[in-house]
């Protein structure tokens, strides 16, 4: 008997029971579509995660408040004194004793970190204070912002927000408080629509600001509208939104990549220095590192996609001990054609042949039938993440069907390879 011929038989054996091996293949589509599909999604919640870090800038450093710390004295400056925005500054003035509460971040705190003597690998610092869902207004149309920003012109190149249309405001406007704001695409969608939005005047909580420019569309993160917020002037937004508290943040750009774990170690000794953090004492502010940030959702997202394709893996698994139990069905259902044909002639070869070839053929039509449907799958959105195909995936899977076709239907062909022709030929 010739492989061809072995191939004709196993494929008029599958369709002779049509339902059935339809049903054994839905088994391994599953799982090879769950494989792919999750691995997927994992591939493009990491992506997303990263993309989300990168638009920060991978050589900034993001300080906050933190309500842990308390160390030593010493009075911060406060929220005036713009001479220098993008350059150094005299650090403020220390004093001694004990300290009950923590300090808070103030504008002399980022001029502090902008000065190159003590932070010569720093290249911009912006300080940064956050007013949150701020309703704008334009000739009957509303929108609440998520976030209005009030910062430096040094911001938009350290968090890697580029302008479209219009410009950015500059260092005259800061330091003269200039109600003037650079708007996202979501804000100018909603409020003017098609037309251009430079030029004209929104009021925000019953405040004037003239719009200057529109950032470049970065999309959404997820629940969250990158392009639905607002940056004005530092001191314009404290004026008219926030007060003249603490700041929300201060973001500090490194010269470079190279620089950051430099920046970060001169950042955090000016700071110690002017909030009185010593020996041991928790800091009153948090640093974030953007590359370590990076490099450690990397790690992290990677284990959970190897995680969810393993729990895929075992659909797969499922499949093929389904296999296994329908070629014995087969196996006991065909024992007297299998005898007759024995007896006939037919090799030991033939038999086995013909049943590992039905068996590799469920598994292989159903992963390539899983690899459509997840393919097709992974153009939509699932839970808020936009699957990215992983291609060694696909080949994997596709490749452990096949396997577990074979592997899992060798016992089967096997035993039916094995039947003696008298005892077939007596089988009812």
């Amino acid at each position: 008997m010739n492989p061809v011929e072995v191939v004709r038989f196993a494929l008029r054996g599958l369709t002779a029971n049509k339902l059935r091996s339809a049903l054994t293949m839905l088994g391994i589509l599953i799982g090879v579509g769950a494989v792919i599909l999750l691995v997927a999604v994992g591939q493009g919640s990491s992506q997303q995660i990263q993309d989300n870090i990168q638009r920060l800038g991978a050589n900034s450093l993001t300080i906050s408040p933190s309500t842990s710390g308390g160390g030593g004295g010493g009075r911060g400056g406060g929220g005036g004194g713009f001479a220098r925005l993008l350059g150094g500054g005299a650090a403020g003035q220390q004093g001694s004793g004990p300290r009950t509460q923590a300090k808070q971040l103030t504008v002399a705190d980022a001029k502090a970190l902008a000065d190159p003597t003590s932070a010569p690998s720093v290249k911009s610092v912006s300080p940064v204070v956050t007013a949150s869902s701020q309703t704008a207004t334009y000739e009957g149309a509303s929108h609440a912002i998520q976030q209005f920003v009030g910062t430096y012109p040094s911001y938009f190149e350290a968090s890697n927000k580029p302008v479209v249309k219009g410009t950015y405001f500059y260092n005259a406007d800061v330091l003269a408080a200039r109600k003037v704001v650079v708007i996202g695409n979501t804000v100018a969608q909603d409020l003017f629509g098609a037309a251009d939005p430079v030029g004209k005047q929104i009021v925000v909580s019953g405040v004037p600001f003239t719009v200057v420019g529109v950032l470049k569309e970065a999309g959404s993160s997820g629940f969250q509208d990158a392009d639905d917020l607002a940056i004005a002037p530092l001191p314009a937004v404290q004026q008219s939104l926030t007060g003249f508290g603490q700041l929300s943040q201060v973001l500090v750009q490194a010269k470079s990549a190279a620089e950051v774990d430099e920046a970060q170690a001169e950042v955090t000794d000016i700071l110690n220095q002017r909030h009185g953090i010593t020996g041991t004492a928790s800091a009153d502010y948090r640093i974030l590192n953007q590359a370590t940030l990076q490099e450690t959702v990397s790690a992290a997202t990677g284990t959970f996609t190897v995680l969810l394709g393993a729990v895929a893996a075992i659909s797969l698994l499922v499949g093929g001990i389904g296999i296994t139990n329908i070629m014995l069905v087969t196996v006991t259902e065909r024992t007297r054609e299998i005898g007759i044909r024995k007896a006939i002639g037919a090799p030991r070869g033939a038999i086995l042949g013909q049943f590992l070839v039905e068996a590799t053929v469920l598994s292989l039509v159903g992963g390539l039938l899983g690899v459509a449907i997840a393919v097709i799958g992974a153009q939509f959105t699932i839970a808020g993440v936009k699957p990215v195909l992983v291609p060694a995936s696909i080949v994997l899977a596709l490749a452990v069907s096949v396997a577990i076709g074979l592997f899992f239907g060798s016992y089967p062909a096997n035993r039916a390879a094995k039947l003696r022709p008298i005892e077939a030929l007596r089988f009812e």
